[in-house]
């Protein structure tokens, strides 16, 4: 069997060794929202920096606790985990924004995702379509909890994952292009009842259940599909901050025997 790419004994990518990365990461996919994430800490430190990925540690409210950027879809995204559970890890929240596919979701709204459609195209070479995308119940609860304490405006349902931004996500392509496909996919997704678009939370998702991890995702609504709305950064800060305060209550519950309250 071949060997995992390593440099010394970080892992190729992350730049990470075993013992580096603490258990709890954070997973923004934007390189520049990781220093957002760590302005929350009371110590904050960046220990690894390589193509897409940038990793901080450092303490929140007495827990020790990391970011790393995955970059954009699947492929550094599997990338991203596989190395750091090498690393240490155990449990990854996405911290990301979305799409709305629903009008009732408005600008700035949280999304916490307690699974993900499979549009991805990493998790495939990890299990089968039937396997579900699901997040981890004890990360979901945390979330939760951590929004409602903050009282930041959330919804709790189904993320679709793509790897496409453009036609994937049913946009045209360049000079309109649309493959028949594509055509009629948001409609379908919200009669399913599935509350947004994103690009990376199947993967996660996959990839911690196979491993024995957890996992979950909160994400900031940049825009509505319905309502044809669009805010780049809103909402961006109570995501950071629900994440951040969702580890605090893991490390709680897992003080306690992992079971929650």
């Amino acid at each position: 069997m071949a060997q995992r790419p390593k440099v010394g004994a970080k892992a190729y990518h992350v730049m990470l060794a075993p013992g580096e990365a603490p258990r709890y990461m954070l997973l923004p996919g934007d390189p520049g929202r990781v220093p957002l994430i760590a302005k929350h800490w009371t110590e904050a430190r960046e220990i690894a920096k390589n193509r897409e990925f940038v990793t901080w540690v450092g303490v929140y409210k007495g827990v020790k606790i990391g970011a790393t950027s995955t970059g954009i879809g699947s492929g550094s995204t599997a990338i991203a985990v596989e190395e750091l559970l090498y690393a240490g890890a155990d449990t990854f929240i996405r911290v990301g924004t979305t799409g709305a596919l629903r009008r009732e979701i408005k600008l700035g709204d949280l999304i916490i995702g307690t699974a993900a459609v499979r549009f991805d195209g990493a998790s495939r070479w990890y299990a089968p379509p039937e396997y579900p995308a699901a997040a981890h119940w004890l990360v979901v609860k945390a979330l939760i909890e951590a929004a409602e304490s903050l009282g930041v405006r959330h919804h709790i349902g189904v993320v679709a994952s793509t790897d496409s931004f453009y036609v994937g996500q049913e946009r045209p392509g360049y000079g309109g292009f649309m493959p028949p496909w594509s055509k009629g996919l948001i409609d379908t997704l919200r009669s399913l009842r599935v509350l947004s678009f994103e690009m990376e939370s199947a993967t996660i998702f996959t990839l911690a259940s196979i491993y024995g991890a957890r996992a979950g995702g909160v994400y900031a609504a940049i825009a509505n599909r319905e309502t044809d709305e669009f805010a780049p950064e809103v909402g961006v800060e109570d995501a950071v901050r629900v994440a951040n305060e969702a580890v605090r209550i893991l490390a709680e519950y897992d003080r306690k025997g992992g079971a929650g309250p």
